[in-house]
């Protein structure tokens, strides 16, 4: 791709720099009524978006202020377990960054749950360049700076966000506000009447307390401080370490003066110390192993109630930071700034338009605040590489928070929505192959973090092959270079699997992955053995899938072969790593004292993974009967948790026994037990937007098989929709015949129409009420018809072929 060609950076940074804005939007806030009175013909989709849902329960959600795969992500870091800065909780912030890895993946200590944090940066990732508003009514020298003394409460029900906005109000009644760009932020914060604003800018605090040396400047005369220095990722190698740089300007062109100005720098042992008039910090990594706590400490001349600043992010330079914020921003008002921020998320979010009308309010907001969480990452940070990426003319996203977790739900949405951003990410994973021999698995901060199941980026570019290789030269994508890049995956052993790529060798001379097996080529954590065999296999089933498109007939075939999938003993229980694992102290993850087999996730749940084959599946395990009283005791017994990726397909897998009611029953169990429109409403990490994507998709009606064209067809939550795919040029109305708002509930009640009687596609019946094909359907554009009956015993099987499997011919051409 041409190094002007950014066409979806230009179109955002342009709309911020031209300012080509709505002006006197309301952004009604969480709790306001007002969320769901948008005018129903022509709603204003942000104020159906709940920010706030999945900051409890450790769903790790960013509710700050960015825009649509923002790079720049404002919003405050609390005390206490907050890996994406806000939580729910009564707990301190102690200040508002810049930078956030929304649902960054967290190596699980025991079972599923991250490690509990002391303080704020033991986990999570980015948080870089905080900025803290204070009260010290004795003067410069007496300012509580130290990351501890400067904690405040904040003021109870004063949380307030939407789109593109961030609010939160202290305990002594200092209001902070933030609203974003690209790469770029303004801050503003309310003092109370009479009172001297100060500000605290940390150089050395980050949410993952892994300060390695930078510097901090402060320029009086400009009014603007600049922050340059290193710091460490936090699910990748340690001794790895990113640039990262900000600019702040203070004056709010020229509308507000300096008063005192100087650095601090402090510890938790009594340090507290003031340099009034200087201007200059400069730190070297501590080798003893010391945290930093040092930055810059200013106040404004009189008492103004209200002070904005500026801030401009960057991965590259201080000054890139600064010209970030120029071309961004500019001398834009913070409302200017947040309507221009509430014109890009209403594109975004109405790329699926319902029927808000007929909708339960509650399933609104489930949606749309889904659909704004799968819009925030990966970070578009294209022009802003460093190490090996600088000057690259590819696009560049980071915070892949993880091809594992991503590719079964969240990328086949982007399918269906945004094939334009997909491509640019699909850019940039080929670009990693460039860079690296094999494609980004976990890439953040522009550092390699851990592999999990192993190159599942494969099965990302493999999705979106075999539904874009029509338009992929038009969308800046060549085949050819997107199969090297997966073939490399499948062939090429690297140095060390925990980092890219697979345990190949290994994997080729068995079969499968041994446990403690010899491996004379190459370094990796042996761990995850099951796990990582069955989704080494998927992913040569992905792979598989771009060789048949493009024609490596060898290649498909012996792929074909490789990507079948394998069973063998398992030595530990399988309640283990399950939620009915009684051993809460049972290590389930990364680490290496992990002897289970499973990565996150029990054999009970892996039992189940054969996307690509279900039917060999099922006659392994003694055919239809047999497999629906497993699967129902999978359930019923609590092995499934609804918060692991390994089970998203689980509840459909009815479909391949040919009870596709069975699978309606299990969505609506299992979307009203684990998901709702509180903070508490995420079954744990929201990973990226995994979970936001699988809800998006069963509220549809629709669950995607990753690495194929076929959609598994339910029973919508809502009348109809309508889906819009800009590069295609075509708009899908999916009707649903038959439509009760009694259906969408935990349990459908007896009588009540919720099942799939048919489903016809512009006029014609489809060959299968279970499935259909995108080439059918979204890419053509038109109507989907779902008819729904009460009658469930009818609606009881396919009414025609079951969806497809590698073992029974499925998969047979590309489309």
């Amino acid at each position: 791709m041409a190094a002007g060609d950014f066409t979806l950076l230009g179109q955002h940074d342009r709309l911020f720099a031209a300012l080509h804005l709505s002006r006197n939007i309301s952004n009604p806030s969480a709790n306001d009524p007002r969320r769901h009175a948008a005018n129903e013909t022509s709603p204003d989709y942000t104020s159906f978006v709940n920010v706030f849902i999945g900051t409890d329960n450790q769903g790790d959600v960013c509710p700050g202020a960015s825009i649509p795969f923002g790079m720049a992500k404002i919003t405050t870091d609390m005390t206490g377990y907050s890996p994406s800065g806000t939580t729910i909780h009564t707990a301190p912030p102690t200040y508002l960054s810049h930078t956030q890895a929304t649902s960054p993946t967290l190596p699980s200590t025991s079972g599923h749950q991250p490690p509990p944090r002391q303080r704020t940066g033991a986990s999570g990732d980015y948080g870089n360049f905080p900025v803290m508003p204070l009260l010290c009514p004795d003067g410069f020298s007496t300012c509580t700076t130290s990351f501890t003394t400067r904690q405040r409460y904040r003021k109870p029900d004063t949380d307030d966000g939407a789109p593109g906005y961030f609010a939160l109000t202290l305990d002594n009644e200092i209001k902070m506000e933030a609203t974003a760009t690209r790469r770029a932020g303004l801050e503003r914060f309310t003092f109370p009447a009479g009172q001297k604003p100060y500000l605290v800018l940390d150089l050395a605090n980050d949410l993952t307390q892994s300060f390695a040396g930078g510097e901090m400047d402060v320029d009086p005369e400009l009014g603007r401080v600049t922050i340059g220095g290193w710091y460490g990722s936090s699910f990748g190698p340690g001794s790895h370490k990113f640039q990262a740089f900000a600019c702040y300007d203070l004056l709010n062109g020229g509308s507000q003066a300096l008063d005192e100005y100087g650095v601090w720098t402090a510890n938790d042992y009594g340090l507290d110390a003031k340099g009034l008039g200087q201007t200059h910090l400069n730190f070297t990594r501590s080798l003893i192993g010391d945290h930093y706590e040092s930055g810059a400490l200013i106040s404004y001349a009189g008492t103004p109630t209200e002070i904005t600043i500026r801030v401009g992010v960057s991965f590259v330079s201080t000054a890139q930071a600064c010209a970030n914020a120029e071309a961004e921003i500019g001398d834009a008002t913070f409302d200017e700034v947040r309507d221009a921020a509430k014109v890009l998320w209403n594109e975004k979010l109405g790329r699926i338009e319902i029927d808000v009308g007929g909708t339960p309010a509650n399933v609104t907001e489930m949606l749309y605040s889904s659909l704004y969480r799968a819009n925030l990452t990966p970070n578009n940070a294209t022009g802003e590489t460093q190490g090996k990426y600088t000057g690259t003319t590819s696009y560049y996203y980071d915070s892949l928070y993880a091809s594992w977790d991503t590719y079964r739900t969240f990328y086949p949405l982007m399918t269906l929505t945004s094939p334009m951003v997909y491509a640019q990410i699909v850019d940039s994973y080929i670009d990693g192959w460039r860079k690296e021999g094999w494609l980004p698995e976990t890439r953040a901060n522009n550092l390699p973090g851990w592999t999990q199941g192993g190159s599942s980026a494969d099965n990302i570019l493999s999705h979106f092959a075999v539904h874009y290789h029509n338009e992929a030269a038009a969308l800046g994508i060549d085949l050819d270079e997107l199969y090297s890049a997966v073939l490399a995956d499948g062939e090429v052993n690297p140095p060390e699997w925990d980092i890219y790529g697979r345990q190949v060798d290994v994997y080729k001379q068995y079969g499968y992955v041994p446990a403690g097996v010899l491996d004379v080529s190459s370094v990796g954590r042996q761990t995850r053995e099951a796990s990582r065999t069955l989704e080494y296999a998927f992913e040569d089933f992905g792979i598989r899938q771009v060789a048949q498109l493009l024609g490596h007939a060898d290649d498909e075939e012996r792929l074909s072969a490789e990507a079948a999938i394998q069973w063998y003993f398992q030595l530990h229980g399988p309640v283990n790593c399950s939620p009915n694992d009684a051993n809460s102290s049972r290590p389930c993850s990364l680490t290496n004292d992990n002897v289970n087999g499973f990565y996150e996730s029990s054999a009970w749940e892996y039992a189940w993974f054969a996307p690509h084959d279900t039917a060999h599946l099922i006659e392994v395990m003694g055919g239809n009967d047999t497999f629906v009283d497993r699967l129902d005791h999978f359930f019923d017994a609590g092995y499934y948790l609804a918060g692991n990726e390994p089970s998203f397909q689980t509840p459909v897998g009815y479909h391949y026994a040919d009870r596709p009611t069975k699978s309606v029953d299990r969505v609506r169990e299992v979307v009203f037990e684990n998901f709702g429109i509180t903070p508490a409403g995420l079954p744990g990490n929201d990973d990226q937007a995994a979970m936001a994507s699988l809800l998006i998709f069963h509220l549809l009606g629709l669950y995607p098989v990753p690495s194929t064209t076929q959609l598994l067809v339910l029973s919508p939550f809502v009348p109809s929709y309508t889906v819009h795919n800009a590069h295609l040029g075509v708009s899908t109305t999916v009707t649903v015949v038959g439509y009760d708002q009694a259906s969408v509930a935990q349990v459908i009640p007896d009588g009540i129409t919720a099942y799939v009687e048919s489903v016809a596609i512009n006029g014609e019946a489809a060959q299968s009420r279970c499935h259909f094909d995108f080439y059918d359907a979204f890419r053509l554009g038109g109507n989907i018809t779902i008819t729904l009956t009460a009658d469930k015993d009818a609606a009881d099987d396919c009414g025609g072929v079951l969806p497809e499997s590698l073992s029974t011919g499925g998969f047979a051409s590309a489309r």
